[in-house]
């Protein structure tokens, strides 16, 4: 497989060279911009390539393209965007042969579906350096048999999302929620690493308040809002279930829109997605509680930074995975106006997140085993 991707990725750049910029989307006074910084910068153009969603999904395509905005912008750099015509490895490789030809030598690459596609690619265009954002060693692979690793050119940057996963389910069940729901998008690492350690959070608390909760527990199979999975999120919602965390692309849509059909509230991903909930046309209130967020944006620029600064030896065939020990790389939004709990405090989420920081409170990050509960009841659902 490894070898039909490289011919693919060879026939891909010629037809690109050919075609021009076919599914090329400029960013707004980018794309065509002058480098001012060519005068010591290994830095001539920075593209994206994003996943299965837009630039606009409002959740990790959306910040790790914030980051690209933020980074070039106020250096003057070049950058642009390119959108797969479809969800495959052959249309993400077109792509991103497409951003080498327009003259991008760093790409940033946000999703683990990407993880297939970095193994070819980062070969094939030695002098282009590839961030590859949410993508884990565990996706560094063709076959879920044989696993690769970043060669000098990439870095591939994971988060510890059991972190943020913790945070929102202690916090919901703090703030007096027994019936809760998880909806992940794909079963893709960091979906599930969300979802274990919600679960983790909220048995945590229920244990220390002397209660007994249920979770719902279930995967989309998909990053994309559908009406099947409204029509799933309105059954869990009509059947009681208080609160649920949608973690995956635009998924949070088709929880939100049921949601409000039953008084319903939602913990956001990603991003602090209070703002999304602010759309009274779409929502006759906000049913955003709080968010389990980790840094894409910041990952971004730290690591465009140090590119630029020479240090890129600090990223270089590296599997990174930033937690809370490495600074503030995950949490809950703390603004007034998305701090929307009734009783849990931000004097207590401090507190644990505090514990998580210094080590006293431990989370696994185990992806092939179901979480131990002792007072909850997980309804894992297919």
């Amino acid at each position: 497989m490894k070898k039909s991707l490289a011919l693919l990725l060879a026939a891909a750049m010629a037809l690109a060279l050919l075609a021009g910029c076919g599914n090329q989307n400029p960013g707004p006074d980018s794309s065509d911009g002058n480098n001012d910084k060519q005068g010591g910068s290994v830095i001539a153009k920075v593209g994206l390539v994003t996943d299965v969603g837009t630039i606009d999904d409002e959740s990790f395509n959306q910040s790790c393209w914030e980051g690209v905005e933020e980074f070039c912008k106020a250096r003057g750099y070049a950058y642009t965007y390119y959108q797969p015509t479809e969800n495959s490895n052959d249309a993400r490789v077109a792509s991103i042969s497409q951003a080498v030809a327009d003259g991008a030598n760093v790409i940033v690459l946000p999703g683990y579906l990407f993880g297939a596609v970095l193994i070819t690619v980062q070969d094939m265009f030695p002098d282009t350096y590839f961030l590859a954002v949410d993508v884990g060693s565990g996706d560094l692979t063709l076959d879920y048999q044989t696993f690769s690793d970043p060669s000098a050119n990439s870095v591939c940057i994971a988060f510890c999302e059991e972190q943020a996963g913790y945070l929102a389910g202690y916090a919901a069940v703090k703030d007096g929620y027994t019936s809760l729901g998880y909806l992940g998008g794909m079963a893709a690492p960091a979906v599930i690493r969300y979802g274990y350690g919600f679960v983790q959070g909220c048995d945590a608390a229920a244990r220390e308040m002397g209660i007994d909760i249920d979770i719902n527990y279930t995967y989309a199979g998909s990053f994309v809002a559908d009406a099947s999975i409204t029509a799933k999120m309105e059954g869990w919602y009509a059947n009681g279930t208080q609160i649920v965390f949608a973690a995956g692309g635009t998924i949070y849509s088709s929880a939100c829109e049921a949601a409000v059909q039953h008084n319903g509230m939602v913990i956001g991903v990603d991003v602090d997605q209070h703002y999304v909930g602010e759309d009274t046309s779409k929502y006759p209130y906000n049913p955003f509680v709080t968010s389990a967020m980790k840094g894409l944006k910041a990952s971004v620029v730290s690591t465009l930074e140090d590119l630029e600064n020479g240090n890129w030896a600090a990223h270089s065939a590296k599997c990174e995975s930033k937690s809370l020990s490495d600074g503030d790389y995950i949490g809950l939004p703390t603004a007034d106006s998305s701090w929307c709990f009734k009783t849990f405090t931000v004097a207590e989420y401090e507190t644990i997140l505090a514990g998580i920081k210094d080590g006293s409170i431990a989370i696994s990050n185990d992806t092939t085993v179901q979480p131990a509960v002792t007072n909850s009841t997980v309804n894992y659902i297919d």
